[in-house]
């Protein structure tokens, strides 16, 4: 199945940690040639070298998706350095934990201005490449809190939500550029960034471990479960596919279930 993006010049937001370096390398590794837009030069940097170190196709953007400018430039490094853009990858995101009482205007207005002005600004850019394409993929990376909320993630989950209307709202209205759009909802996914945050909740990778069994499928997510999901997304395959929302969560998200809090 190798080479399963061949030809096709994808960005990925937030690409240089987590969900979004394993999106990168994933990608590559099917043949793609990979824009990873961070905000972290060193890790945008790193992922970069992992990829062409592997003998993939990729470059570092310095990309903060909060900011008009930054985006646009980002298209137009992806385009001098590889061409029209026929992939969008939504990634990058912040997640801090509050919940109504404690979430600050500030607090609301950085997770919205990530979480979803973000994608706006991205898919905005991209778009007009992507009909230089003849078509192209978006595929925005939301969460199963869209769904079901959490205490301690209010304004994250708000803003999760918000991109999932987006999503349905972008397939509707690029359907006739053959450009498709869908959401693709991870799990609890532990990255070096999730064990952090445990950690700081007193939580160590064993208490992990133990909560992924109580998972239906019997673990948590891995970057990697997401990532293939998303070349499938972003492939021939999925041609048909659009307005959907995928759900990569060990079945988490089936009425009944808990979250990861």
């Amino acid at each position: 199945m190798a080479g399963r993006l061949a030809g096709k010049v994808v960005i990925v937001t937030g690409g240089g940690a987590g969900i979004g370096r394993g999106v990168s390398t994933r990608c590559a590794s099917e043949g793609a040639a990979v824009v990873i837009a961070e905000l972290d030069a060193g890790l945008g940097a790193e992922t970069a070298r992992l990829i062409t170190d592997g003998g993939g196709r990729a470059i570092f953007a310095h990309t903060d998706v909060t900011d008009e400018a930054s985006v646009a430039a980002c298209v137009a490094t992806a385009e001098a350095a590889f061409g029209p853009v026929s992939g969008l990858v939504n990634v990058a995101g912040i997640y801090p934990r509050a919940t109504l009482d404690n979430t600050t205007v500030a607090l609301w207005d950085r997770i919205m201005d990530v979480n979803l002005k973000g994608p706006f600004l991205t898919c905005r850019a991209a778009v007009p490449s992507m009909r230089k394409a003849g078509g192209g993929s978006i595929v925005n990376v939301t969460s199963t809190n869209a769904y079901s909320g959490w205490p301690n993630l209010f304004a994250y989950s708000t803003a999760k939500g918000g991109l999932l209307t987006m999503t349905r709202n972008l397939a509707r209205g690029l359907a006739a550029d053959r450009i498709r759009a869908n959401a693709l909802n991870p799990g609890w996914v532990i990255s070096d960034n999730e064990i952090r945050i445990q950690a700081g909740d007193g939580h160590d990778l064993a208490w992990i471990a133990e909560a992924g069994k109580r998972q239906p499928l019997g673990r948590q997510q891995t970057p990697d479960d997401s990532a293939w999901s998303v070349v499938f997304l972003l492939s021939d395959e999925s041609s048909q596919v659009t307005g959907t929302e995928l759900n990569v969560d060990a079945g988490r998200s089936m009425p009944g279930q808990g979250g990861s809090g």
